[in-house]
């Protein structure tokens, strides 16, 4: 029953573990949404709410770009970054290893927040590479890969994601941060400013995290995942390393799922059609990452076990 979900999200809520939540399931054909807690405090949960998606932002953006990509044939799983971006040092960096987390990337960047944007990105490019090439999730290989797509297009990655997907998709409150009126993420930070240090020095150039967006843009957005023809065999395992497709994380086979640091996930399962959008501000009272990430697994496997 539902009623197991909306239970565990209020006990969640009663052990402060974020304030408040929006909720969207997808089942028999039809979305239907639920709102718990509040955004901020004195502010309910209301449709309609902006939040920073964080590194959802990776399977929103680059990652679907990338998708169309490989499928036109315009990009090779198997080719060097470097034959599509040239001003990456490493050459041995393929687009599979970038796209599954398995590149050996060493994501330490020193006195990387007081580096400014060409200074990171200068950073990023010339980033050491290991030999190690185990799964080992960094926001590095979706910074590279957003890199890449602004080298091929021409455009900065904002342009580019809305002339690609945001505007084509009518999914018009989804952008880049800052962002007037969303949902705040620390409590002592203003609302709308994006929360991860990289892509708030990047701004419109990371493709790591920095989108917000609404439970109702992400609807059409899964839609498309559950509909259109590109997703139709993306549970396949591109990776020799755990299982993942096109940045997308493969879970019991048949369900792909991406969170983000700030509490949000998307789930979505093409073959039986179903999906979840669960969007918060975990991280608006304190952080605790570790905590979240088991209190965050019990509430995915519930609902996967409902839905």
């Amino acid at each position: 029953m539902r009623q197991n979900i909306f239970d565990k999200i209020q006990d969640q809520i009663a052990e402060n573990l974020y304030l408040g939540a929006s909720l969207s399931l997808y089942s028999d054909g039809h979305w239907q949404n639920y709102y718990f807690g509040q955004s901020q405090e004195g502010q309910p949960t209301r449709a309609g709410l902006l939040y920073d998606l964080a590194s959802v932002s990776k399977v929103v953006g680059v990652g679907t770009l990338l998708i169309f990509l490989l499928q036109e044939g315009k990009i090779d799983l198997d080719c060097p970054l470097k034959s599509y971006y040239p001003a990456v040092a490493d050459a041995s960096l393929t687009i599979r290893q970038l796209v599954t987390h398995a590149s050996g990337i060493n994501p330490f960047i020193p006195n990387r927040d007081e580096l400014d944007e060409a200074a990171l990105r200068k950073a990023i490019n010339q980033i050491q590479v290991t030999d190690q090439k185990a799964f080992h999730y960094t926001d590095l290989n979706l910074l590279l890969l957003g890199f890449m797509l602004e080298e091929i297009y021409g455009q900065s990655l904002d342009e580019i994601l809305q002339e690609q997907i945001f505007n084509p998709w009518q999914m018009k409150r989804t952008s880049f941060g800052p962002v007037e009126g969303a949902v705040p993420t620390v409590k002592e930070i203003p609302a709308g400013i994006v929360h991860d240090p990289k892509a708030r020095v990047l701004e419109p150039h990371a493709g790591s995290a920095g989108l917000f967006s609404t439970i109702e843009d992400m609807q059409i957005f899964l839609q498309h995942y559950l509909e259109d023809t590109f997703a139709e065999k993306l549970t396949q395992n591109i990776s020799f390393s755990k299982a993942r497709s096109v940045v997308w994380n493969i879970e019991d086979g048949d369900w792909l799922d991406h969170t983000g640091y700030t509490g949000p996930f998307i789930m979505v399962n093409r073959k039986a059609q179903k999906a979840a959008i669960f969007l918060t501000n975990r991280t608006y009272l304190y952080d605790d990452r570790t905590l979240w990430i088991a209190k965050r697994r019990e509430l995915r496997d519930l609902i996967k076990a409902h839905l």
